[in-house]
């Protein structure tokens, strides 16, 4: 059975300074589905998650992207996280100084606060955090250093995993999260986010590789080039890629 529309992108179009990055994208992501972005380098893949989070280094010249019928264009970065949008970083920052169990903590009871549902207690927090560190396999040392201080590349994605599933986002967009990850990081990530699947939220997987959707089965394979959506597939799309690189889609 289909899932309800979740998010609708029409003719989307950004640009940084005098350059113009997406040329007119449109994309539609339905509940349950897990869209794969693949394409190569300077597409406008990392452009257009960003754009989608509110990074305001991109102005939105043209187009809409309506989630749940919010236009979230008109929305702060904060008020999309709110409405259930989060963004995975291809390069996670450090934040000295806040344990992990405070920084999540403080996020989660906000986002309850904005539901209108009172605040979680500590031990009703901590149960919580035990059982979403199970889920992306997080040693609970984790939660009292400081927020990615110290981590490994692999720690840190693993980290931004575990403050996705703490969160539960309708929207999940993970921008090339498989960026410097060995296989069994790489595995841990993916198990996370397919743990984390429910029929009433959805993903969009950035990625340069295939080998991320070996771990991760999209249901949608979207092919970015010079700002443009240029083919749209199944999963055996992203195969495809993997056999015989972009030339073929992009000359042919």
């Amino acid at each position: 059975m289909e899932g309800n529309k979740m998010l609708t992108i029409k003719d989307l179009h950004a640009k940084v300074g005098d350059k113009e990055i997406l040329k007119g994208i449109n994309l539609n992501v339905k509940e349950g589905e897990i869209h794969a972005i693949m394409g190569p380098n300077g597409s406008g893949k990392s452009t257009l998650s960003s754009v989608l989070a509110g990074r305001d280094t991109f102005e939105v010249t043209e187009g809409e992207v309506i989630m749940d019928g919010k236009n979230l264009l008109e929305l702060t970065p904060e008020e999309r996280s709110w409405a259930g949008v989060f963004l995975g970083f291809q390069y996670p920052i450090e934040i000295p100084g806040v344990s992990n169990v405070n920084f999540m903590k403080s996020a989660v009871n906000e986002h309850r606060k904005q539901k209108g549902l009172e605040p979680l207690t500590s031990a009703q927090f901590l149960k919580l955090m035990r059982e979403k560190m199970a889920i992306v396999g997080m040693d609970s040392s984790f939660s009292s250093r400081g927020v990615n201080v110290g981590f490994s590349g692999g720690e840190k994605k693993r980290n931004e995993i575990f403050q996705m599933a703490m969160l539960e986002p309708r929207l999940a967009i993970l921008d090339e999260t498989d960026s410097g990850l060995d296989v069994d990081a790489l595995r841990i990530v993916a198990t996370g986010v397919n743990n984390l699947k429910r029929p009433d939220n959805a993903f969009i997987v950035i990625t340069h590789y295939q080998r991320l959707l070996d771990y991760i089965v999209p249901d949608v394979v979207h092919i970015l080039y010079k700002g443009r959506i240029i083919k749209t597939a199944g999963k055996e799309l992203a195969l495809e890629v993997e056999q015989r690189g972009y030339d073929w889609l992009i000359n042919g």
